[in-house]
């Protein structure tokens, strides 16, 4: 990716030329009685994972004091109140799900409710602002100031890059991170000791989220631009690019290679379901979504689909998904 900025006595220390971050679009009313079941919310809504291990539901809620909901595969919602405002959230599939936070991060195990604030050594007052962890367990932070943090352990940083506007969102494919920043609409991957970009390159007019699947691929939601784009992560390249209309931003994908990836469209309160084995993105299914559908949760082995409300309007949960109807 090709960046150019103006003169500067010391370009390194030059900002990155930045745009408007894109955003989804305000979703209309819902006049259509959606699909599955819609489990109440207590507010609006910023993030949801899926914990394979227990089988549960994390929804991450808005606000200086936010609370992690916890929805049991009956339903039953369990909330968990956080001592300060977490930005992100990633299920790490054993029960465990971290959320970065401003000096460090809260750990929460997921069937117990026990929740732990780990600080980050030397680092109390950054604004984390996103976070996964690797295949070889370390984790991955990013901040507000566009700064990557890779940690050596729970509490210390091994290495730490600064090129970005703001870290958004990361993922990871095995030891690789990748990085989305949406105000320079870009992807990076970073190489396995944090210190250097791999790859580079511009992600659309306007992305602004991101997902990893069980194919090793990365999907992005240009929700500016209007499309799906799909990168192969070692090397980063983009691999397929699909126009999806209507605002797309909220992203799921599954843990099994064949299994569908989701987008939804926000102008419109829809999520639709999309084949990616033939090489370029086909449609296999589209459903009725509570209104604003910003975050999506997947649980492939029963085929429930979950879409979040970002307005409040609770949790719709599809089940068997997939099938068309």
């Amino acid at each position: 990716m090709a960046l150019v900025a103006g003169c500067s006595s010391n370009p390194v220390d030059s900002p990155p030329p930045t745009i408007d971050p894109g955003r989804a679009a305000v979703s209309p009313a819902v006049t259509v009685t959606p699909p599955g079941v819609v489990l109440p919310l207590a507010g609006p809504a910023t993030a949801a994972a899926f914990d394979e291990s227990t089988g549960a539901l994390l929804v991450l809620g808005a606000g200086e004091r936010p609370v992690v909901t916890v929805f049991a595969a009956s339903g039953a919602a369990t909330p968990v109140e956080l001592d300060d405002a977490a930005t992100a959230m990633a299920a790490e599939g054993d029960g465990q799900v971290v959320l970065s936070t401003k000096g460090g991060y809260f750990r929460l195990d997921v069937a117990s409710g026990d929740l732990t604030r780990v600080a980050v050594e030397g680092h109390e007052g950054v604004d984390f602002t996103a976070i996964a962890r690797r295949a070889d367990g370390l984790l991955v932070l990013g901040s507000a100031d566009g700064t990557v943090f890779t940690l050596a352990s729970d509490t210390e940083v091994g290495a730490q890059l600064k090129m970005f506007a703001r870290v958004d969102s990361i993922v990871t494919q095995g030891n690789t991170a990748i990085v989305l920043d949406r105000a320079q609409t870009s992807v990076t991957s970073l190489n396995i000791d944090g210190t250097t970009s791999a790859q580079a390159l511009r992600a659309g007019r306007g992305a602004t989220t991101m997902v990893a699947d069980g194919a090793g691929r990365v999907l992005v939601a240009d929700t500016r631009g209007g499309e799906l784009l799909v990168y192969g992560a070692d090397p980063l390249i983009l691999r397929q690019r699909y126009p999806v209309p209507d605002s797309p931003y909220g992203l799921a994908s599954s843990d099994d290679p064949a299994g569908l990836v989701w987008v939804a469209q926000t102008a419109t309160n829809t999520v639709v379901g999309y084949d990616l084995a033939t090489g370029i993105p086909v449609e296999k299914v589209r459903h009725r979504t509570v209104q604003q559908p910003n975050s999506l949760a997947f649980d492939a082995s029963s085929d429930t689909l979950y879409v979040v409300s970002a307005t409040g309007a609770g949790v719709q949960v599809i089940n068997s998904a997939g099938v068309a109807t």
